[in-house]
């Protein structure tokens, strides 16, 4: 596994404990990890945008800019997907992860699955 900064939309105050964020754009914030050759080498938290600032693609934009490759998600709408699809960052369905740690380790075993069109909701809050 080459090394890759994955994003995990979470709530406060972040890390590998915290709780997933139900819906990517609307969390408190993203833990951000560095993984490399399979192995986690540093965990940081990265404020959400407002909303308001750009839409939907706000934190699409934030976390490409922040050297975000992978972001693992409970739940977002079409356009955000379609706007990760387009900059090249790959999103995964975080399953039954409860906790950011949870996501992580699935992640590093190889057990999400692709985020499809099917996991997408109107947007808003949760699914």
């Amino acid at each position: 596994m080459k090394n890759v900064t994955v994003a995990i939309p979470s709530t406060n105050p972040g890390g590998l404990d915290s709780i997933l964020g139900a819906h990517f754009g609307h969390c408190d914030l993203y833990t951000l990890v560095d993984v490399e050759d399979g192995q986690v080498q540093n965990v940081r938290v990265l404020p959400n945008v407002p909303h308001q600032q750009g839409g939907c693609m706000a934190p699409v934009n934030h976390l490409a800019q922040n050297g975000v490759q992978v972001l693992i998600a409970g739940g977002m709408g079409m356009r955000p997907l379609m706007g990760f699809n387009q900059i090249g960052i790959n999103v995964l369905h975080g399953g039954t992860a409860q906790t950011v740690g949870e996501a992580v380790d699935a992640f590093l075993k190889g057990n999400l699955q692709q985020f499809s069109t099917d996991f997408t909701c109107g947007g808003g809050g949760g699914r």
